[in-house]
């Protein structure tokens, strides 16, 4: 039985999830973003035990068709920036389409009339949120940034991040710093 799961983004998610099943003695065979695949067919009493033991963590079973498309849009988007190093081949649009087997019109509709902003506003706004961690780690410099988030160059990199985010990179990062002083004081 496969279980569609609310807000689920990230890997502390997919162990929250594993261990409410647990709980309830259920046995899933694959636990990923916004879905859980189980053996058992699963009675009221432990869907309603397992949505209020998710909830707990900010997670939420869902059984909407609509709410489950738009849900598994954002996951997909979440995998490719957040834990996929490799670029996709073809348009985003197409990627989608492709792994959804549904129309992309149809897919962006439907997501800009649920979440209130475009599949690619969504999208770059991931994007930017992944070039602020790796801006704060500190570990890259702006050229191995944009070349790992795959911008065509510096320049576009910067260029989006400051219609974005309203600073510049190097701004962002003198922020963090001054930030990072001032906590150290503490």
């Amino acid at each position: 039985m496969k279980l569609y799961i609310k807000n689920m983004v990230c890997i502390r998610c997919k162990m929250v999830v594993k261990s409410e099943l647990e709980k309830l003695g259920l046995h899933y065979i694959v636990v990923d973003l916004g879905e859980a695949d189980i053996m058992e067919d699963i009675s009221k009493e432990q869907m309603e035990g397992l949505n209020l033991g998710l909830k707990k963590s900010g997670l939420e079973l869902m059984d909407n068709k609509k709410s489950i498309l738009v849900e598994k849009i954002k996951n997909i988007i979440i995998e490719l920036v957040h834990y996929t190093d490799e670029q996709i081949k073809i348009n985003l649009s197409d990627y989608l389409s492709e792994k959804l087997n549904h129309d992309y019109t149809y897919l962006a509709n439907l997501f800009s009339e649920v979440k209130g902003t475009t599949i690619e506003k969504f999208y770059l706004n991931h994007k930017i949120e992944k070039v602020k961690e790796l801006l704060v780690y500190d570990e890259l410099n702006l050229t191995e940034i944009a070349f790992k988030m795959h911008y065509s160059s510096v320049a576009h990199l910067s260029n989006q991040f400051k219609k974005i985010t309203g600073l510049t990179p190097s701004h962002f990062k003198q922020l963090k710093h001054k930030r990072r002083s001032v906590l150290g004081n503490v």
